[in-house]
């Protein structure tokens, strides 16, 4: 995919994590710490959070001597919670076993809380230099379009990895361009619903555009609607809680008027048995 590269240098949006004021103050801690926020939450609601984040905690070590209710409320509206406490136990282990210092290796990266397989690649790529296949959803359509002729990618599997790597270019420098390039171009150009096939630089030579663009099926996981779910309910009650004093709320004001009963007390049972909130009594407050 030779044109990809030279692609992006013209076309790459200008994100905060790609500016080598970025990339010197914050090294790959600010690498790590982006990739967390921006797994499942648009790039648009990260940046705001993220200098925010890393004034507070510019380094792992900051973060590990964090209380777990002072990640959630700094954590705010970015959804999915967890990865915050993940994020916050990785800081820990960074701080206690690699003294501080977030690990070049990937399956040292790994090893820690809350990182898979694109996390680690992504680290070790875009913060260290190394050359790795990064493979993210927007990556795995861009493969699945350009490459195999497909409307929209299997499920995910270690074979995309595989295919990254078969494509990727010889030198540490061009291949960490082409693994960005291959994401931004499925962000912005080759997305899900909308492919905007005439202004991409592949058009010549992608297998779904030479067949066509046949529909071939998509086997992607639909997310459930939020209005009534309960994410929602989840996201009520944590949302009390990060408003609420350090002492908590009592449990009978958590969602009082909520709609469904049950689906409050799920929501309730659900925060504590994940780590997101603690019952003492009759109060319920975010975790110490």
């Amino acid at each position: 995919m030779p044109p990809l590269a030279e692609w992006y240098r013209g076309n790459a949006r200008d994100l905060p994590w790609r500016r080598a004021t970025f990339r010197n103050d914050f090294g790959a801690w600010g690498t790590l710490v982006s990739e967390f926020m921006l797994q499942q939450t648009p790039v648009n609601r990260v940046i705001p959070h993220l200098e925010a984040w890393l004034t507070r905690w510019p380094t792992p070590r900051a973060l590990a001597a964090a209380t777990p209710a002072e990640v959630l409320q700094q954590w705010a509206n970015l959804g999915y919670p967890r990865r915050a406490l993940w994020l916050h136990r990785a800081a820990v282990e960074i701080t206690e076993l690699h003294d501080g210092i977030v690990p070049r290796d990937v399956d040292a990266l790994l090893a820690l809380s809350g990182i898979g397989d694109y996390t680690a690649r992504a680290v070790a790529v875009f913060a260290y230099g190394d050359r790795h296949p990064v493979v993210d959803t927007n990556t795995r359509r861009v493969l699945a379009r350009a490459v195999q002729g497909l409307a929209q990618p299997a499920p995910p599997s270690r074979r995309d990895l595989a295919l990254m790597e078969s494509l990727l270019p010889a030198s540490d420098d061009e291949s960490a361009v082409f693994n960005a390039a291959a994401m931004e171009l499925g962000a912005t150009v080759c997305t899900a619903r909308a492919p905007r096939c005439e202004e991409c630089p592949l058009v010549a030579s992608c297998a779904w555009v030479a067949e066509g663009r046949p529909d071939t099926g998509d086997t992607r996981r639909r997310q459930a609607a939020y209005e009534g779910s309960d994410r929602q309910a989840r996201g009520a009650a944590l949302r009390m809680l990060r408003h609420a004093a350090p002492s908590g709320v009592p449990l009978a004001a958590v969602l009082a008027d909520w709609p469904d009963p049950l689906q409050r007390d799920r929501a309730i049972d659900s925060l504590i048995a994940d780590g997101l909130a603690e019952a003492d009594g009759e109060m319920l407050a975010l975790p110490r």
